[in-house]
């Protein structure tokens, strides 16, 4: 949804055949699921019903901007028929600077950490446009906040979808429901997932174009769509707001701004007047009609009074009394239990073996099919779902059990909880511990067999180079530790024989904080020898338990020969 501003219009045939023109440019395909008549629209009705996983999109489905791109861009092109105003080329062209800045910076940073996914910032500027007229015309600060809050209508069910309020009003200052924020409109339970930080500033705030931007970049990008492919294309718009109309829009503009843009300053954009919900009747704050006058009450002006109406001579049947709605299978959920997961324990770097699996009962301890629940990953740590995502939404299969998607152990290591809870339904969450383990190695080996050996004063001519491997297979990443010892039974670092330089030239005889790279090698830095002469060991050892001793042999140097005595 965009903000509400601007004055509402009726959209006309010339908007759906803008909309048709640019969408036929883009692709002829249409994504799964997805019917449209041969004028472009969704066959019967553009937008699904209001409730229908609308908090598992990025918007909770609501409202949104309806305005089309000229035909062609950026010549100035006038507006036919009686639609949506479509603005003159020069006009609808130009993305307020710091707008523009945000979507190009957030497609840069997906190339480096998604690069399969293929954004353009062009469709974030689309969605922009689409959900709030590019921030209402770039109305930001230097740091990319907008001026105002940017809020939705309230999503209580009053035309739109019903969802009850999930932050608190941190977000949307509703405590009732919620409401989609910002200038990408996020809804606060998809923010709260899928929020990011893309100013550097340390916060994740949805009002932010930067963090916004780079938010909706992530949220189209997981799944590992391919934004390059026309099917993922629409999947993934489809999911930021699930309407067949808002899809034919959001496509026109992708269309639209590819064939060139320029930077206008902030405050300057254009902004649209179409909304999706223009002709819905179902207006948050609805004009009450008159009151007429009552019967028996004066007439204007004066004049005779109505009479006096007759009470009834027969009672009237009693009403039949309405009827209760029927619940849902998440009305009747009263716990959630464990289906049988297994101890959650993965190397760092490595996908758990087991799943998580949660089932919903009803307080007599029937599974109930067809439920929501979400999976959040909390604590500190950058393990994730497939996807790279800190929160998954399943839903519950015949037999009441939802199973979480394949949980990717990162690179820090230690404790974390998964919490599966409810999607609309106040009830207890359940809690699964899951740790992440330091890689390991359970054998070293020399990459050589040479015997490493110098003369007591100078440096080894080679390095020593191991192999650290786990179950056979090359251990990457893995932490290791390298020390001269005094003896095979004495761990202690020996004071005398070779050592290490450190940065500053320094002796060490002991290395700490290695790790083997990608195939499983570490090569030591450069021996030397002070002027002891003897067998010494090197000692070293990786997480895991695997160990290494290496024998180096220091030789005494050549005694110089003394001067003979001159005959006097």
């Amino acid at each position: 949804m965009a903000a509400q501003f601007g004055r509402r219009v009726v959209k006309g045939a010339a908007t759906t055949a803008v909309a048709a023109v640019a969408v036929a440019a883009l692709s002829a395909s249409q994504a799964p699921g997805v019917t449209d008549t041969s004028k472009g629209r969704q066959s019967a009705g553009s937008t699904p019903s209001p409730d229908a996983d609308a908090d598992k999109s990025a918007t909770g489905n609501s409202p949104y901007y309806t305005d089309l791109p000229p035909l062609n861009s950026p010549t100035p092109s006038p507006s036919t028929g009686t639609g949506t105003p479509t603005g003159t080329g020069e006009a609808e062209a130009g993305i307020p600077a710091t707008v523009l800045d945000a979507y190009k910076k957030a497609e840069a940073s997906l190339g480096d950490s998604k690069p399969g996914c293929n954004l353009p910032w062009e469709l974030l500027a689309a969605i922009g446009k689409v959900e709030s007229g590019q921030a209402r015309g770039g109305r930001v600060n230097a740091n990319g906040t907008t001026i105002t809050p940017i809020l939705g209508p309230v999503l209580n069910g009053n035309g739109f979808a019903n969802i009850t309020d999930t932050d608190g009003g941190a977000y949307d200052g509703d405590t009732a429901h919620d409401r989609a924020v910002g200038p990408m409109q996020f809804i606060p339970s998809t923010w709260a997932w899928s929020g990011r930080d893309g100013n550097g500033d340390g916060k994740k705030d949805p009002n932010n174009i930067y963090d916004a931007a780079l938010a909706a970049g992530h949220y189209l990008c997981r799944y590992n769509w391919d934004l390059s492919d026309q099917a993922d294309l629409r999947r993934a718009i489809l999911s930021y707001n699930n309407s067949t109309d808002y899809l034919n829009t959001v496509l026109s503009w992708l269309e639209y701004y590819r064939k060139g843009t320029h930077e206008v300053p902030d405050g300057t954009g254009t902004l649209p007047s179409g909304r999706s919900d223009d002709n819905a009747g179902s207006s948050p704050s609805p004009t009450p009609t008159p009151p007429s006058t009552r019967p028996g009450s004066p007439t204007p002006g004066g004049g005779s009074t109505s009479p006096t109406p007759k009470p009834p001579t027969t009672t009237p049947p009693p009403s039949t009394p309405p009827t209760s709605p029927s619940p849902t299978p998440t009305d009747t959920v009263d716990h959630l239990e464990d289906a049988g997961t297994a101890k959650l324990t993965a190397t760092a770097g490595d996908a758990f073996a087991e799943k998580i699996a949660t089932r919903t009962e009803t307080r007599a301890g029937t599974a109930v099919a067809k439920v929501r629940v979400r999976f959040t990953i909390v604590g500190d740590t950058d393990a994730a779902f497939t996807g790279g995502e800190s929160v998954a939404t399943v839903v519950t299969n015949s037999a009441g059990v939802a199973t979480a998607p394949a949980l990717q152990a990162g690179e820090k290591t230690g404790d974390f909880t998964v919490r599966a809870t409810v999607v609309g339904r106040a009830v207890s969450g359940l809690d699964y511990a899951a740790t992440v383990t330091a890689r390991q190695a359970d054998a070293l080996a020399r990459t050589s067999d040479t015997a490493l050996t110098c003369v007591a004063g100078s440096e080894f001519a080679d390095q020593v180079e191991i192999k650290a491997t786990y179950k056979g297979a090359a251990a990457d990443g893995v932490a290791a530790t390298a020390t001269l010892i005094k003896a095979a039974d004495d761990a202690t670092a020996n004071d005398k024989g070779p050592y290490f330089k450190d940065a500053d030239g320094k002796t060490v005889r002991t290395l700490a904080g290695l790790k083997t790279d990608a195939n499983g090698l570490l090569k030591l830095p450069k021996l030397y020898a002070d002027d002891t002469a003897g067998t010494f060991l090197l000692r070293i050892n990786t997480t895991g338990g695997a160990t290494l001793t290496v024998e180096l042999t220091v030789t005494a140097a050549a005694a110089t020969a003394s001067p003979s005595p001159s005959a006097s």
